[in-house]
């Protein structure tokens, strides 16, 4: 079914993309050209106010649950700067340090940047918008695209370099449309720069430049590469992705290997084909479609978006890539930013003269759906009232890790327990002699455990956590010998093998809306290790 509507969407666009509007319309709509000083300053006006809304959404809702799982990793990141990381590259880390410094732990603070973060990718999309030839109608329906997406709504929510992605590829793309349209060859330095600080935020910036420069070799636009400033764009990018690049070799690739064990693994859910490009339906509202589908359709097969048939170009190589890959559904998330920038601009032509109440229409389509999802993608209610509200809209969020069986959405469950955990670690610590309390490590199974102990255990005289999970693995044992561990666990069965001693003190306190696994979890305290900590450590390596 739904694919029938995706082609009957195609057709009806097709037809009408390709439709001479006849004289007297031609002139109304040059008559409306005439205007357009004043229609730059409306535009302006309406992308500013749509930040604005964005912006306050957020700053309005992000701080309802707690710290989400990932950020209490990035937190210990930000506090361990590198030149990278096994699972990120390092400017989102060090963009986090500002907010820690600015900010301290608060967890409001925290989310300022991704909240920023979102206004900036509203701004991008008019701004894109508009270089593509859309006024007022088509930045409010693009805007309002991104804006009613709940992915969107959801990742300005928290913070993650998933946040600054939208931010890299549309301007990337809007570099790219300013040098179509005539910009100066220079200009491939500044998409230099900013490939390489997208790459820097997170390396699946590698696979859109790929996707990017393969375009551009199926369009005219490839005459580029037989002039220098391309190259020098990507000398530029070369250069600041290099301390990235040199810190992986260093250290034998392992973003490559952690890739390599998930690939492997069955921690992901595995898609078709169809079901990625389903899901992508689904994350980013299934009311805003027919805008982004239709401006996908605009740029491939009408005369009017042929000079921008790259960008179509683009997203199919990237869709690709990410299908082949096996990708979880919102790696392609970014790139739907220029879909709604040429969903709109094919909206306002084609409806510019006849049927022009659909505009307004598909509008007020976009602000009820989002409406109606947005406590989906925003915490607006308490745990209970969104499950009956999900249950009453029959609107679930696709999983995207076979072990994610909570009843709240991942985003939701991986904020609840935190606290409760870390204070069950410190009533067994403070049981301890004060003897062993100064030579007691704590170690976690997982970075979400041991980043909660690392940012809430100083409250209650807790040391540093201790994990192989992720990049906790290169921050080592330290000075511990692993004479006494606290040890977080489901089961103690590596655990009396590696020690003379185990004890078990019980269940974590937990929430009932955390991970289940999170609420099984039991507090060993282990002595004596039958091996000096620093053999055992290469074998607790989790890169997964």
């Amino acid at each position: 079914m739904s694919a029938l509507w995706a082609r009957n969407i195609f057709r009806v666009f097709k037809k009408l993309a390709n439709k001479d509007l006849g004289p007297k319309h031609h002139r109304d709509y040059l008559d409306g050209m005439k205007s357009l000083p004043t229609d730059r300053r409306a535009t302006t006006i309406v992308v500013a106010g749509l930040a604005l809304v964005t912006l306050m959404v957020h700053l309005l809702t992000n701080n309802r649950y707690g710290y989400f799982r990932d950020e209490l990793y990035y937190i210990a990141c930000a506090r361990h700067l590198d030149f990278g990381y096994v699972d990120l590259p390092p400017l989102s880390p060090f963009l986090l340090r500002i907010e820690l410094i600015l900010f301290g732990n608060s967890l409001a603070g925290l989310r300022i940047f991704p909240a920023l973060a979102s206004a900036v990718t509203i701004a991008l999309t008019g701004v894109l918008t508009r270089e593509l030839g859309g006024r007022i109608w088509a930045v409010t329906l693009a805007c309002l695209g991104v804006l009613g997406s709940v992915f969107f709504l959801a990742v300005g929510n928290f913070y993650s370099p998933n946040v600054y992605e939208p931010v890299f590829w549309t301007s990337a793309v809007y570099l790219l449309c300013r040098i179509i349209n005539g910009a100066p060859s220079r200009t491939w330095l500044w998409f230099g720069v900013v490939a390489g600080l997208g790459v820097e935020n997170k390396h699946s910036m590698l696979f859109f430049a790929v996707a990017i420069a393969l375009a551009i070799l199926l369009t005219p636009e490839r005459r580029h590469f037989t002039q220098p400033w391309i190259w020098f764009g990507g000398l530029i990018a070369f250069v600041i992705v290099l301390p990235n690049l040199t810190w992986q070799i260093e250290r034998g690739w392992p973003t490559w290997v952690l890739l390599h064990g998930i690939a492997k693994s069955n921690k992901n859910v595995v898609l078709t084909p169809w079901g990625f490009f389903s899901q992508q339906i689904t994350l980013m509202n299934p009311a805003t479609f027919p805008l982004w589908f239709g401006g996908l359709i605009w740029l491939l097969a009408s005369r009017q978006g042929r000079r921008y048939r790259v960008i179509g170009f683009v997203y199919l190589l990237a869709l690709t890539e990410f299908i082949l890959m096996h990708g979880k559904n919102y790696y392609l998330a970014a790139a739907y930013p220029m879909l709604f920038a040429a969903g709109g601009v094919a909206f306002e032509r084609l409806f510019a003269v006849r049927f022009r109440w659909f505009k307004p229409a598909i509008a007020f389509l976009v602000i009820a759906s989002a409406v109606v999802l947005a406590p989906v993608a925003l915490p607006i209610f308490s745990p209970e009232k969104l499950l009956s509200y999900m249950r009453a809209i029959h609107f679930q969020v696709p999983r995207t890790e076979t072990s994610h069986t909570a009843a709240l959405p991942q985003l939701y469950a991986d904020q609840f327990g935190w606290e409760e955990m870390v204070r069950s670690v410190a009533h067994v610590y403070a049981s301890l002699p004060a003897d062993e309390q100064k030579r007691a490590a704590i170690f976690c199974q997982n970075y979400g455990e041991a980043g909660a102990i690392d940012l809430f255990g100083p409250n209650h005289g807790l040391p540093r956590a201790l994990s192989g999970h992720q990049n906790y693995f290169y921050w080592g044992p330290g000075d511990y010998t692993g004479e006494i561990v606290i040890v977080l666990d489901d089961d103690a069965k590596d655990e009396r093998e590696q020690f003379r001693s185990v004890e078990d003190r019980g269940l974590i306190e937990s929430s009932p809306w955390a991970m289940p696994w999170e609420q099984r979890l039991h507090i060993y305290i282990c002595r004596g290790l039958k091996i000096p900590l620093r053999d055992l450590w290469p074998k607790v390596r989790v890169w997964l």
